[in-house]
């Protein structure tokens, strides 16, 4: 699958973010905890360079929990401040404000020794888009200050937030690399909604979360759609038997095989199956 999604507003959000981030005490990079090496953008690490970095693993209700805690430890040892999270919870100010503070104390203390009075801290807003960062605005300053959308791509200026008492948000439209140089990234953002369904190949998709759920835990998925007896290196095989379970038919009783495509990612990207983690933290090691 090949895919080459970079519209233009994405790049001339990029300039933004490196222009602007003198502006800012600390940066906060919103990743998806399925994916946390996929839905991360790789060109963070140039732009951000020794800058503070927060790292926020967003969608954790639909993450495998123990997946996660390997992550956060991981990423702590990688010098950034990890935190899981549900970006729909009314208490994330509370969770990301000592974090905040943890994160930039030196560049204070720096400040408060040289007699200068204590300010907000700056915070700038990253990461790739439908990772949740304008839901995890929204939820940090209780109200609708950012856009939200299911669609990648809701955000396309900048803007300054309030969030409670020591925080100011700069809030970016959300960077996506111009091209994935391995192809399995390209469909771990498509499965979990980082990327426009209309210019991907659903089917390669849905196969692509298919098998990873057979192998990783077949008896859930087996028992989910009520299936067995299937051929799991036939990719048809497996459709017809979901299909027949679903009563996905066509008339002529032939099997819907769109249909049986978009059931997969649905109930894979939102959970309906279970929690899964699609990027094991030993990717960090090999990349």
């Amino acid at each position: 699958m090949t895919i080459n999604w970079f519209p233009g507003h994405m790049a001339k959000a990029r300039r933004e973010i490196e222009n602007n981030l003198k502006k800012v005490d600390v940066v906060i990079e919103i990743t998806d905890a399925r994916i946390p090496y996929s839905s991360k953008n790789p060109m963070m690490d140039k732009i951000v360079k020794s800058k503070p970095r927060i790292v926020v693993l967003n969608k954790m209700d639909l993450a495998d929990p123990k997946e996660t805690n390997r992550w956060v430890a991981k990423l702590k040892t990688r010098g950034v401040y990890p935190i899981p999270l549900n970006s729909r919870e009314t208490n994330i100010l509370k969770k990301i404000e000592p974090i905040v503070r943890e994160a930039t104390q030196e560049i204070f203390d720096r400040m408060i020794a040289r007699g200068i009075k204590p300010r907000p801290i700056r915070a700038m807003i990253v990461g790739i888009p439908n990772v949740g960062k304008s839901t995890f605005i929204n939820s940090m300053v209780r109200r609708k200050s950012a856009k939200t959308g299911n669609t990648p791509g809701v955000t396309k200026t900048q803007q300054w937030i309030k969030a409670g008492n020591i925080i100011e948000l700069l809030d970016t439209p959300g960077v996506l690399w111009p091209k994935f140089e391995d192809q399995t990234v390209g469909l771990k953002l498509s499965l979990t909604g980082a990327i426009k369904d209309t210019v991907v190949p659903l089917d390669e998709v849905a196969i692509y979360g298919m098998n990873y759920l057979i192998k990783e835990d077949k008896n859930t998925f087996d028992a989910f759609y009520k299936i067995s007896n299937y051929d799991e290196s036939d990719v048809l095989s497996i459709y017809d038997a979901i299909g027949m379970s679903r009563g996905m038919k066509l008339p002529g009783n032939e099997i819907d095989y769109e249909a049986v495509t978009n059931r997969i990612i649905h109930d894979i990207r939102n959970g309906t199956i279970g929690r899964y983690t699609f990027d094991k933290v030993e990717i960090l090691d090999e990349n």
